[in-house]
């Protein structure tokens, strides 16, 4: 299997400007190159056989039949492999000459792209030689011997995508082909370009590429001239870059003096899904109704063993590089916001918050700071209810009222143990079993106990419960899973720590900043069932549902991506592969669907709370299942593993 995964490649082969021999030949060894790493659609620089500078050369009949016998030439020594090959050249046409994209299969020419805006303003004078696109009404072309379809409307079908092709300029115009094409079917657009340099265009250049890919939910590959163009009057840095959706999956380096092969795979599985869930790009597709596209299949190949050169955040949600100062002040200002507004709404004159000495407690309560200080609002106004019970370690007890009192909040402690013995009298309970029953019914007792504090103080229960919680369902019905007002219902563990450690850094006191490392260190737990002899935590939540990293992977790509087991597996085998074996991988995907799947009832009555990422389970939100759907196909999958 593939997982729907299309190799592809930019190719910035060295050039001499109308030496079309030597071109067809760097272009050969590229391609060869390309193949043996099992590239399946390669793309080179605009009017690569004939170099892009000839200038008036193009106006020679000499020129012109180099470049057709270096295409010929290409075609017969490479027609033995599978690799699809996009080659820029000149093209006679009927007294016109075409800038154009020629695409080849197996010593086949399977069609010829026209560039259709030339643009013809300060440096480039390409009007001078070519024809746009939109002048000419043939839909075919006599190349190599073969008479093959002409346009700018053709789409290429292979048995894994289908792609489409514009020409430099075209990307810079207000609307470029490459939209339409999107439209009409295709999920990788390739640019042949030639692209002179000058300060500052390349990060905008990047920036356009970028938005096209996203706004097209397409990949989008893109390869310009490098070194061998004529630097009369413009340098060429030969630019290779693979995007997906946005994203840059690789480049090559600028300015290099050697030709080179940038290669990555396009997940053309996610760019499916994202259209489907995006209805805004089908609601599009009316606007090229008028434009019927030329669908051309090329060969059918067998399918090459994959081999990834592209690598995954083993952390998705976690933010990364230079933003991340940027994005963690992001994700706490959606969280205050969302909070402000809900307070200032309800008129309620408090904030309360079950503070355990945990992660999620502690994240909860930063916000509620934050959310005050804003608000021009006395820290005290927030109440932090410390509540030991039968698991409460000294550790986590100490933590929490150092937090609570280095942050100048109320500070109150209930103990739940008395409550609970007598609640398991009156249920007739055995206090020596710790079951189920044991262990929610001081969860409810908890949450029973801050509403009544709320009610007490004309206040709101804040929730604390996260997005990896509330997706494996480690959550008490009506305990800790009900709130007034969740802050965390979208942040999901992973980025929870990270949050708890980045504030640690940015602008805390040294008790605080203390505290807070501590609670990152300390094992996560819900403290239900009694320490061990030694006062330590017995109860570990990963040891019991399975790693966090683990699950915050799986739900990334379950809900973000849409991907099936068998491909989450498989990208987390080589994401995580000198942390954990395959069999530990399946054991705990196989966990996360049975839970993800069961317990949907507890998601389908969540309290309000903001959105903060790209994922949200809320039933109101991006996530609306059934509470009885079967997990039974998703299961079967990971067995079959």
């Amino acid at each position: 299997m593939n997982y729907g995964y299309v190799k592809v490649a930019a190719a910035v082969p060295r050039v001499k400007v109308a030496d079309c021999n030597f071109n067809a030949g760097q272009i050969e060894k590229e391609i060869i190159i390309a193949d043996g790493k099992g590239v399946q659609i390669i793309v080179f620089p605009e009017l690569s056989i004939t170099g892009y500078t000839c200038g008036d050369l193009f106006a020679q009949q000499l020129l012109l039949e180099e470049a057709e016998m270096g295409l010929i030439q290409v075609l017969n020594n490479t027609r033995q492999l599978d690799i699809i090959s996009i080659l820029g050249m000149p093209v006679p046409l009927n007294g016109a000459l075409l800038n154009a994209a020629v695409v080849i299969q197996k010593g086949r020419v399977l069609g010829v792209v026209p560039k259709t805006y030339l643009p013809n303003y300060k440096e480039f004078y390409e009007k001078r030689w070519f024809t746009s696109a939109c002048e000419i009404t043939e839909t075919s072309v006599r190349l190599c011997g073969q008479v093959v379809p002409m346009g700018r409307n053709l789409l290429f079908e292979t048995s894994d995508t289908t792609f489409g092709i514009e020409i430099c300029e075209d990307l810079w115009a207000p609307v470029p082909p490459s939209s339409a094409l999107a439209l009409q079917g295709a999920e990788i657009i390739f640019n042949l370009s030639a692209d002179d340099e000058a300060i500052g265009k390349h990060a905008y250049l990047r920036s356009l590429i970028g938005q096209q890919s996203a706004r097209c939910i397409a990949g989008y590959v893109f390869s310009s001239c490098g070194f061998g163009e004529s630097t009369t009057d413009v340098v060429f840095a030969g630019n290779g870059l693979i995007y997906e959706n946005g994203k840059l999956l690789a480049s090559g380096e600028r300015f290099s003096f050697d030709e080179q092969v940038v290669v990555s795979e396009i997940d053309v599985e996610f760019l499916r899904t994202e259209r489907r869930v995006n209805t805004t790009f089908g609601s599009c597709r009316s606007f090229t109704a008028s434009e019927v596209p030329v669908r051309i299949s090329a060969e059918y190949v067998t399918p090459k063993e994959l081999k990834l050169t592209r690598t995954f955040a083993p952390h998705p949600f976690v933010p990364q590089g230079p933003t991340l100062d940027e994005r963690c002040e992001e994700i706490f200002s959606i969280q205050t916001s969302g909070l402000a507004q809900r307070l200032v709404h309800t008129h309620a004159k408090s904030a309360v918050v079950g503070i355990s000495g945990g992660l999620d407690s502690t994240l909860a309560l930063l916000v509620c700071v934050r959310t005050f200080d804003k608000l021009g609002w006395p820290r005290k106004g927030i109440i932090g209810v410390t509540m030991p019970g039968f698991g409460t370690t000294d550790r986590t007890h100490t933590n929490a009222v150092d937090l609570m009192n280095s942050l100048g909040v109320t500070v109150r402690e209930v103990s739940i143990k008395e409550a609970c013995l007598c609640h398991f009298k009156d249920i007739g309970h055995d206090a020596e079993v710790h079951d189920v029953v044991y262990e929610n019914s001081q969860a409810r007792e908890r949450t029973q106990i801050l509403m009544d504090i709320a009610n007490q103080t004309w206040g709101m229960v804040i929730g604390t419960g996260d997005l990896s919680e509330l997706a494996l369902g480690w959550a008490t019905y009506n305990g800790d899973h009900m709130s007034m007002y969740g802050v965390n219902g979208s942040v999901p563990k992973t980025l929870v720590k990270h949050l708890v450690k980045w504030v640690a850094g940015h602008g805390m006191d040294e008790a605080s900043r203390a505290t807070l490392l501590d609670i990152v260190d300390t094992p996560i737990s819900p403290e239900l069932i009694p320490a061990d002899e030694n006062g330590n935590i017995r109860q570990i939540t990963e040891d019991l549902v399975g790693p966090y990293e683990l699950h915050d992977f799986f739900l990334y790509y379950f809900l973000r991506c849409g991907f099936r087991p068998s491909k989450i597996f498989f990208l987390a085998a080589q994401t995580f592969k000198n942390v954990y074996d395959e069999e530990t991988i399946k054991k705990w995907l196989s966990t996360f669907f049975r839970r993800f799947f069961n317990q949907q009832f507890k998601r389908s009555c969540l309290p309000d709370g903001p959105k903060v990422g790209s994922i949200s389970i809320s039933p109101r939100g991006d996530w609306r299942m059934p509470s009885d759907a079967s997990s039974d196909s998703w299961l079967r999958e990971v067995e079959a593993l």
